[in-house]
């Protein structure tokens, strides 16, 4: 990774701009359980007017599956990719992965829960094709999760490990953040726009690099070194107002 020439807040969107938005940690505040975040009113009307600006040009990028990211912007649906990339939609095309459980992955989840049972505060979500361990609410069980993950991924063919903010995930392998936005960019109403992509995690890296790739930038909420990105912006109140603007 390149490491960060500018802080500066990046410049207000324009109308030839694809805006793709990270979820945790850029638009909502994280929380102890993935379920309790809400996402402002106003926010959501603030991306609801970009989404008119930019002939609908707007798409969710997350972790979450396609389904919490609905129920969290209802009544507003947007173009999205969930589970890392693994689940991708646009108006009505669905990605054709497969969304099957392997039969690995639920003995991983019961193997999972044991774990969370010795370390008090470890959550295990139960993502569908994706299984997530966080230990936001057992800082002190960190390494214990982590060497739990990097154990377990040698038994979980097509899975790869993808680490966050305070998590480790088991996604399917070849789904990213970043490949998730090239799909789209390849589709309407993103072909041909200026790709920008907004998200503070490392889960975020692959998004900046791809954005950049197609003519764009990514923009790093939060202060970290090393980084793709070309702007940065403080938290996610500077988000918000960042989006308010442009959407003014």
């Amino acid at each position: 990774m390149a490491t960060v020439s500018t802080s500066s807040p990046p410049p207000l969107l324009d109308a030839d701009c694809a805006l793709f938005l990270d979820v945790d940690g850029t638009l909502v505040e994280f929380a102890d359980h993935p379920a309790e975040v809400r996402l402002a009113p106003a926010v959501r009307d603030d991306i609801e007017r970009l989404t008119d600006m930019l002939h609908g040009a707007v798409a969710l990028v997350s972790g979450r599956p396609l389904a919490q990211l609905d129920a969290l912007f209802d009544p507003l649906q947007l173009p999205a990719a969930g589970l890392h990339g693994h689940q991708l939609r646009n108006g009505d095309l669905l990605s054709a992965n497969s969304d099957q459980v392997p039969e690995r992955l639920h003995a991983l989840h019961q193997r999972s829960m044991q774990l969370a049972h010795a370390h008090p505060g470890v959550l295990v979500e139960n993502k569908g094709s994706a299984l997530a361990l966080h230990w936001r609410g057992a800082v002190h069980s960190a390494d214990a999760v982590t060497a739990f993950a990097h154990a377990q991924i040698q038994a979980l063919p097509g899975y790869r490990l993808q680490p966050g903010n305070h998590v480790v995930e088991f996604v399917p392998a070849g789904s990213d953040k970043g490949s998730a936005l090239s799909a789209l960019m390849r589709q309407p109403p993103f072909a041909g726009r200026r790709p920008v992509f907004a998200g503070d995690d490392l889960t975020d890296e692959s998004g900046f690099a791809a954005a950049t790739h197609h003519g764009g930038w990514g923009v790093l909420v939060g202060a970290r070194a090393d980084t793709q990105a070309r702007y940065r912006l403080a938290d996610v109140d500077a988000v918000h107002a960042w989006l308010l603007a442009s959407a003014r």
